[in-house]
């Protein structure tokens, strides 16, 4: 798998058990080109490493023994010299869930950049420490390698005031304490194809709905995030794959109260809530609608019902509704789900086609629809490689 281009970037998501990357030709080609596009998955246990090609063909598909995420990219790198043996490797480029206060841009990883980032990794413990790993494990492995982190905070940065603050007084201990948002780089890809799609509609009044096993709702007017569901951290909004979403924070008090650790209130909210909470079943909405048991029935109506609540108030920031974006694992493949929010939005005037969401076309909503809707694959590693070409161009101008 010899690569007969130089250099090339890699681009890392790391999950709690899993990590998916990609590796994309650093040429002056706008998009970046995809060469490759892969997965380790379970680390930990039944561990198995996947490549596809750039037009999603498996080339390969391996079990291999990866107890944690640093022999994870022991692996890739292994598979990185074969497949890049003529190449360069640029640098690589991750998604950050959370860059805090601090950072609206992506950013060069320096010790002091890593710093600050460790510092949030208690507001998404899903994500942030396996990826601050992979970042710390690379900068072991591979000390020279320039990395970039690619924040999924950054996006939602430019939302009004009364979109970003809570209701609380200006005290030092609340410095970093505002409605962030998340998921901002695969809404910040949807924003960006999105005249693709919509035309000059693109600029409109547009909610993208982000439904995966981590779930959120994004308001856009010309492309820009209004309002999000997710706020402080990944853990508020809709209910998802094993994350409570909104609650009353006096349940945290109360939990407290009882004696309950703050550890153990962490591991609650973000690992046994949601579907998984509901259902006692599964976080997975896949295995979900394949059940008939009624406590598998209540996980995916909790799902819709809030989705659906979600849709009605972001349509009032926005002032009303021209379009409603699917994308995401549940938003992409699910049709029984996006047919019942589609139900529960005929009050906006939405109209779905029914045969059209049924076989998972772009456009989903019948002709006569006041609110057009869509089913939209997402990107996450294209953002990032876009975003960490351009540091990296703009770094090698200032050197010559």
């Amino acid at each position: 798998m010899d690569i007969d281009h130089s250099p090339v970037l890699l681009t890392i998501n790391s999950g709690s058990s899993s990590l998916k990357f990609a590796l994309f030709s650093a040429h002056d080609s706008h998009p970046p080109k995809r060469l490759y596009r892969g997965e380790i998955t379970a680390i930990g246990g039944d561990s198995r490493f996947c490549v596809h090609d750039s037009q999603g063909v498996l080339l390969q598909t391996r079990k291999v023994t990866v107890s944690d995420h640093q022999q994870a990219l022991q692996q890739l790198l292994a598979w990185l010299s074969e497949a890049t043996a003529s190449s360069g490797l640029l640098g690589v480029g991750h998604r950050v869930v959370h860059g805090g206060r601090r950072f609206q841009q992506p950013a060069q990883i320096t010790e002091d950049v890593l710093t600050y980032l460790q510092s949030l990794s208690s507001l998404a413990p899903n994500h942030q420490p396996p990826c601050l790993l992979g970042i710390t494990t690379l900068q072991h492995l591979r000390p020279q390698l320039p990395q970039i982190a690619c924040f999924d905070t950054a996006f939602h940065h430019h939302r009004p005031a009364v979109e970003q603050r809570f209701t609380l007084p200006a005290w030092p201990e609340l410095d970093e304490v505002q409605r962030y948002g998340f998921h901002g780089l695969s809404y910040e890809y949807i924003a960006k194809i999105l005249p693709d799609h919509l035309g000059v509609a693109a600029d409109g009044r547009v909610i993208v709905a982000h439904l995966g096993h981590g779930a959120s709702l994004c308001a856009m007017h010309q492309r820009r995030s209004v309002a999000t569901t997710m706020t402080f951290t990944p853990l508020d909004g809709i209910p998802m794959g094993t994350r409570c979403g909104s609650i009353d924070p006096a349940v945290v008090l109360y939990l407290l109260q009882q004696g309950m650790s703050a550890e153990r209130i962490s591991d609650l909210l973000y690992f046994q809530s949601g579907l998984l909470g509901i259902s006692g079943e599964s976080g997975d909405m896949a295995t979900l609608l394949e059940r008939s048991s009624e406590s598998a029935r209540l996980a995916v109506e909790q799902f819709v019902h809030h989705t659906v609540r979600a849709i009605g108030s972001l349509a009032a920031a926005l002032g009303g509704l021209d379009a409603l974006v699917f994308t995401a694992g549940i938003g992409e493949h699910a049709a029984s789900v996006r047919a019942t929010i589609g139900d529960g939005c005929e009050w906006l005037g939405l109209h779905l086609d029914n045969e059209a969401n049924r076989l998972g076309r772009t456009c989903i909503s019948c002709d006569d629809s006041a609110v057009s809707a869509w089913v939209i694959a997402t990107d996450e590693e294209q953002m990032i490689a876009e975003h960490s070409l351009r540091i990296f161009n703009h770094h090698a101008q200032h050197q010559r």
